[in-house]
């Protein structure tokens, strides 16, 4: 299992339609996660920042996030989502989230 922390800011003007989106995340968006591997996913907001925690308990992370990013109704989503969303500076440009490097962790 592999345990991955990422991070993007909230355009204001957004904040409410962005965390109105995620009180009902869609079900067929839910499951194209889970049928990637991905659990224990929860996203965090503090001001306009908002913070990804999830783990990955599959064995080809780029086939799954692949899967994910070829998925229609994910692709749907990410229309509502995307535009609510400020990218950090240092993002990857084939990144929308920063991921973060692990400093610490307790078990």
């Amino acid at each position: 299992m592999r345990r991955f922390g990422c991070a993007i800011d909230l355009d204001p003007e957004r904040r409410a339609e962005y965390l109105a989106l995620h009180r009902e995340v869609w079900p067929a968006v839910e499951e194209r996660l889970r049928q990637s591997h991905f659990t224990n996913y929860s996203i965090f907001v503090f001001g306009n920042r908002l913070f990804a925690y999830y783990e990955y308990t599959g064995e080809d992370y780029e086939a799954d996030t692949a899967a994910i990013a070829a998925d229609p109704q994910t692709q749907n989503w990410w229309t509502l989502t995307g535009p609510c969303q400020v990218r950090l500076p240092g993002t990857p440009d084939s990144e929308q989230w920063v991921t973060m490097t692990e400093v610490w962790h307790l078990d």
